[in-house]
């Protein structure tokens, strides 16, 4: 099957939110005593069962013709390359981070420190917070993940969306660099009022 991209009036990839939802690195139930049997591959053009999240040995069984991603792991939560979504999914206005050399992005909301320490300092500094849940970014984007930009969308579409849940891990993400390329807000003021659509397709 052949990807093809959505109509511009359907901003959000039929896949984007079962990729959201899917729980990766678990084992795969098919391959329990293989070595490389984590789950953290996503297929972008197969719906329903099997389950969204395979191993390496699914992959090569089952998707082997297919267009796959593959999720990482920063610091517990779920991130994604840039160069494997960049041409499928509009990234506008996501923060991405270079990790281990790679530039990728988080999938989902991670929850913000609050209280005392360095990392609920560094929330509270940064000019730059994401528009959905606050969250402090090191360079001028809109939002800190691929599913609070999905909430965006959704209420820009006029659906009811709740943030993204990230995970109950609070540990900090190994974020090293960004972007040198994004439009520059304003520092020390906040976006008032609702925001524009930042839709998933140009």
């Amino acid at each position: 099957m052949m990807l093809r991209r959505v109509a511009s009036s359907t901003p959000v990839p039929e896949w984007l939110e079962a990729l959201l939802s899917t729980r990766f690195f678990l084992a795969c139930g098919a391959h329990p005593a293989s070595p490389r049997n984590e789950c953290n591959m996503f297929c972008l053009e197969c719906r329903g069962a099997p389950p969204p999240a395979f191993c390496y040995y699914c992959r090569a069984h089952r998707h082997a013709s297919h267009r796959v991603i593959q999720i990482r792991r920063s610091s517990y939560h779920d991130v994604v390359r840039v160069s494997e979504v960049e041409d499928v999914l509009d990234i506008t206005g996501v923060q991405t981070y270079v990790i281990n050399s790679a530039r990728v992005l988080f999938l989902n909301e991670r929850p913000q420190p609050r209280g005392a320490g360095a990392a609920a300092g560094k929330a509270a500094a940064s000019p730059y917070n994401c528009e959905i849940c606050g969250r402090a970014l090191l360079d001028p984007f809109r939002f800190c993940s691929l599913g609070c930009k999905l909430v965006d969308t959704k209420r820009s579409n006029g659906h009811a969306a709740a943030p993204t849940d990230g995970g109950a891990d609070n540990e900090e993400a190994e974020e090293v660099g960004g972007s040198k390329n994004a439009a520059a807000r304003p520092q020390g003021h906040r976006r008032k009022g609702i925001p524009h659509r930042a839709p998933f397709w140009s």
